[in-house]
């Protein structure tokens, strides 16, 4: 498995202190963020302007490019992420459901959405993922079957983030199961308690929380998962660098003592 971060920790600061962090602490690569609002590392209207600096980051610190976080199923957007993708070198766009737990409508919305997206995928050579959210569409393990078994095109996967899955009441590691053959990517982070937000900055470091991640690495690895695992730590807008350091060496040491642990490593 390749260990990433997203640049979305650093949200409040530069993407090149974004890369030169995440670097100094030891992680193979890179996820970049392209959420308005949170951060501006990679702003779709500009990606002409952001693409060069990226690429030069990842050549001069050695990450490899693990993917892009740009949660809009917008067709125009998603475009825009694709492309912008193929000019960097990135080879996964990560996407959010959006819409309404428990809403037949809403579901059928995402799948429609995700099979026009895919199609557009498959034209540019990338992989478009997306992960279930709390309170969106696709939020839990039955709602992510449905659409993992509507939607089967190659450049479609499954974006498995842990603390959302806990946060919908079921276990993570249980989970895996039932959809381990159809991860392309990870997004992962701790969580104490099950409350909707993923809790404060620090406490998604992982080893902070109830969530059960090295048996979650395990069951991935006993899969052969081996693709990224990038760290999604949000709310640090405000954190200063060194706060910032701080939670990415810290979530980098668990994740690789959890590797070591069942032989990855």
């Amino acid at each position: 498995m390749k260990l990433g971060a997203n640049t979305v920790l650093f949200g409040g600061h530069d993407i090149e202190t974004a890369f030169t962090n995440i670097q100094r602490a030891g992680y193979d690569g890179i996820e970049i963020s392209a959420i308005g609002g949170m951060s501006e590392h990679l702003v779709i209207e500009r990606w002409r302007e952001c693409v060069p600096q990226i690429r030069d980051l990842a050549a001069s610190t050695g990450l490899i490019l693990n993917a892009m976080e740009q949660p809009s199923r917008d067709p125009q957007i998603m475009r825009q992420a694709m492309e912008a993708a193929v000019a960097a070198g990135i080879p996964i766009i990560n996407c959010g459901p959006g819409g309404k737990a428990d809403d037949e409508e809403s579901l059928r919305e995402l799948i429609a959405s995700l099979r026009e997206i895919s199609k557009m995928a498959e034209d540019h050579g990338v992989i478009v993922c997306v992960k279930a959210h709390v309170g969106a569409a696709m939020y839990n393990t039955p709602s992510t079957l449905r659409v993992l078994d509507a939607v089967d095109s190659p450049a479609f996967g499954l974006d498995m983030d842990p603390s959302h899955i806990y946060r919908a009441g079921e276990n993570p590691v249980d989970a895996l199961a039932a959809v381990v053959p159809r991860i392309r990517h990870v997004h992962i982070r701790d969580c104490k308690g099950r409350q909707q937000n993923p809790g404060k900055p620090e406490m998604q470091a992982n080893g902070r929380g109830d969530i059960d991640l090295l048996g979650f690495i395990r069951v991935l690895h006993e899969a052969g998962y081996d693709g990224p695992l990038d760290l999604e730590v949000i709310g640090a807008k405000e954190y200063s660098v060194t706060q910032c350091a701080i939670i990415a060496a810290e979530a980098r040491g668990h994740m690789q003592a959890c590797l070591q642990a069942c032989g990855a490593r």
